[in-house]
């Protein structure tokens, strides 16, 4: 069989249509006609002309959407996200059983394009790199079997009694009182203390109990924000598997920052959550720490580092605050896999030789593969591990030394933020717009838990919502976003200046960024007619964000292509679906295909699609293929943006 038929059953094989549209029962609003391709000879003679270069490109990497990977595909491995947010297969195979129209919608931002521009016909140099999986970072090479020179545990660990330990799923069955353990990790510093407060600072006014102590500084001399919430909705409809809300945040009065910085097209907020009421009371109840003593003001030292801060300097440090503070704000106690440190601290304050026991195993090179499978799977919080293990309860200001510093979370803006605007009285107040998405997972006591962020920003929204269904205006009830401006530009911002055609690939919150290129671009009368949109969905009738909100004119200029309905449709089954679309403004003068959303499972999975539709469109075989979009990628015609990429809350030095 010649090469070219075999590369064009494989890529119909994977779904790319055969007819002369790319989407064979609902034509794409426009067909591109003529559409050169690439032969064999051609990219083979460029790939043996460029076969020294060692040039690799990776993703651009962004600005974190939420706290948690939006799971818009199926993902190929287990996948957790940092929060617990895991795909559901059984979720997944209940969809495709259902009669509920599906898509992932292609929606057209340009009506016709009369002015097809010619086609490039050179290729670019370069190349990809594919991303190898690494160690998980616990360790489990290390690990040493328990030394036992008898068949049966003669002193056996008796487990502790309680669901919070039974749901941790420890599989320590020949774990004894008198197992010898080595390697274990040695007591950590203690690096937080508490005093008193002295008679001068006594005085002293703490903020209010709603927003971040002032020490909470983004990046000094400048504070965290109090933005008033201007409004909240719901984007996504009841029933939907991820609920997605949309905020306006009133910034009128953010202060002037040094040089000509301000809140541009695909720039981003950062979003200093709390940890909730709930969840605080809870670490107090189980460290037996008094009601009276929680809100007391207390002067906390500390030996250096920027905690309590977030990126301050590093220096020891001397504030006054208060119990509830520092934990409220200041550390993370749901987000951050448990480490041996914590651990460590657990088992010296653990007064039961049992808990004792199997903490210290947990530390031990004989448990290291326990702890990696602790630390891998749902992410653990601190209260589960206080209540599964209830006779530890270590000094407050020795676990604040060794627990995670609660980043901020960071959320691009979904508008153009230069045209946005309310009219309040006599003065137009500015506003921004996000969009976030509130990830769930399974939790041992609750049954779902949120993620930090989102679940702290979903209480805001749903204070709005509640106010304006009974009829108050929510403006009135002061509620706000402590927030700051980021210093980081989306990087898709500086490629959205040019005039040709654009193909805006997203699924879930990823396409939020999208909405703020299409307004800026549809300003130009040459960027008219040459933006498309993917958007990748679960349900069309329920999970469709910003349908109909796009700011352009969409009686006229906006069309849909439907998925057939019972079927589940991914945004890279659309991206094959969409073939010719694809080819024509990957291959047109200055045609440019972006793609954002999660790195994991979306990511991946659109970029074996665009690899399928370069071997069909183009006679190529698949190393070829990639090749292409490797050179594509180093020409800036394919740039890729993936959520969440930034992970502030590693890189810190908390």
């Amino acid at each position: 069989m010649p090469a070219a038929i075999a590369q064009h059953s494989l890529a119909t094989k994977a779904g790319i249509p055969t007819t002369t549209t790319s989407h064979p029962e609902n034509p794409i609003p426009e067909e591109p006609q003529n559409i050169p391709r690439i032969s064999d000879s051609q990219i083979g003679s460029n790939i043996v002309q460029d076969s020294h270069s060692t040039a690799s490109n990776q993703s651009v990497t962004g600005l974190s959407e939420t706290d948690s990977d939006t799971a818009e595909t199926p993902t190929t491995e287990h996948s957790d996200n940092g929060n617990g947010s895991r795909f559901d297969d059984a979720a997944l195979k209940k969809s495709q059983g259902t009669t509920r129209a599906r898509r992932a919608s292609t929606a057209l931002i340009s009506e016709s394009s009369e002015d097809v521009q010619r086609i490039l016909g050179n290729i670019g140099a370069g190349g990809t790199q594919l991303v190898e999986k690494v160690c998980c970072g616990g360790g489990c090479c290390l690990s040493q079997p328990l030394p036992r020179s008898e068949e049966v545990v003669l002193n056996p660990i008796r487990t502790p009694d309680n669901h919070a330990y039974r749901s941790l799923n420890l599989k320590i069955r020949t774990l004894a009182l008198d197992s010898v353990l080595t390697n274990i990790v040695p007591l950590p510093e203690k690096t937080v203390s508490f005093g008193r407060v002295s008679s001068g600072l006594v005085d002293v006014k703490l903020g209010p109990t709603d927003h971040p102590p002032k020490f909470v500084q983004p990046h000094p001399p400048y504070e965290v924000f109090r933005a008033p919430l201007h409004h909240a909705r719901e984007l996504t409809k009841p029933g939907a598997e991820k609920r997605t809300y949309h905020f306006d945040i009133d910034v009128t009065d953010y202060p002037v920052e040094g040089g000509d910085v301000d809140f541009v097209v695909g720039g981003a907020i950062g979003v200093c959550p709390m940890n909730s009421d709930e969840a605080v009371d809870s670490v107090f109840n189980c460290l037996g720490i008094p009601k009276p003593i929680r809100d007391k003001k207390l002067m906390v030292r500390t030996a250096g580092g920027r905690w309590p801060t977030i990126w301050g300097e590093e220096q020891p440090r001397e504030l006054v605050t208060t119990r509830r503070e520092l934990l409220k704000w200041c550390s993370d106690i749901q987000s951050y896999p448990p480490t041996k440190q914590l651990l460590r601290v657990m088992a010296e304050y653990a007064s039961d030789p049992h808990e004792k026991k199997i903490l210290m195993f947990l530390c031990s090179a004989q448990g290291q593969s326990v702890f990696c499978d602790l630390r891998t799977g749902v992410h653990v919080s601190l209260e589960q591990l206080l209540q599964a293990f209830p006779s530890s309860q270590p000094p407050l200001d020795y676990l604040l030394s060794v627990l995670g510093t609660l980043m901020p979370r960071f959320y691009s803006l979904s508008q153009d933020p230069t045209i946005s605007c309310t009219t309040q009285g006599e003065k137009c107040r500015r506003l921004i717009e996000i969009a976030v998405t509130v990830h769930e997972s399974n939790d041992w006591k609750r049954g779902t838990r949120t993620g930090v962020s989102s679940g702290f920003l979903q209480r805001l929204a749903d204070q709005v919502i509640a106010a304006e269904q009974q009829g108050i205006d929510p403006k009135t009830l002061g509620i706000h976003v402590p927030m700051f401006r980021g210093l980081m530009a989306n990087p898709l911002a500086r490629e959205f200046v040019l005039d040709g055609p654009m193909l805006l690939i997203g699924a879930g919150v990823g396409i939020a960024p999208f909405r703020g290129f299409v307004q800026r671009r549809l300003k130009s009368a040459n960027c008219a007619n040459k933006v498309w949109v993917l958007q990748g969905i679960r349900d069309s009738l329920l999970d469709e964000l910003y349908s109909g909100e796009w700011g352009v004119h969409e009686e006229q200029v906006k069309k849909v292509v439907q998925s057939r309905r019972g079927e589940s449709r991914y945004v890279q089954e659309e991206v094959r679906h969409q073939a010719d679309l694809v080819w024509f403004v990957i291959n047109a003068l200055d045609g440019r295909v972006f793609v954002c959303g999660s790195s994991k499972g979306m990511g991946e999975g659109v970029e074996e699609a665009l690899i399928d539709v370069a071997m069909a469109k183009g006679n190529l075989n698949r190393e070829q293929a990639k090749e292409f979009w490797g050179r594509k990628k180093e020409a800036g015609q394919y740039i890729a943006v993936s959520f969440p990429h930034l992970d502030f809350r590693i890189k810190s030095d908390s």
